[in-house]
């Protein structure tokens, strides 16, 4: 099935789920040279292993509570607090509880 991604230039609508969070999925908004960008959605206790990304990252907790572990120290991130991240740093992502949010990876490495 092939992903729906936003066209450049139109608005799109970025908010907590609510009472439709438990039948959503996790889906790529866009993905161009230099920036991706993704609506996470773990439903409690579903997690992302740790795994390592080439680029610089946010994860903005839109909705729920997540539990981000970034080289052996995990920290919870509540709705509206982001977390960033360095390149290449060891990272996995766990629901504490239904959540969805926001995350945005550079994928351009940088002069």
């Amino acid at each position: 099935m092939a992903l729906t991604h936003v066209i450049a230039g139109q608005p799109v609508p970025i908010q907590p789920l609510g009472p439709r969070l438990q039948g959503a999925k996790t889906s790529a908004l866009f993905k161009s040279q230099d920036l991706e960008l993704i609506h996470l959605v773990l439903l409690q206790g579903k997690s992302l292993p740790p795994h390592k990304v080439a680029g610089e990252i946010t994860i903005h907790c839109l909705e729920g509570r997540l539990e981000v572990s970034v080289d052996g120290h995990s920290q919870v991130l509540a709705p509206g607090q982001l977390l960033f991240l360095q390149r290449n740093a060891l990272h996995g992502v766990t629901a504490l509880e239904d959540a969805s949010g926001l995350v945005t990876i550079a994928l351009r490495s940088g002069s």
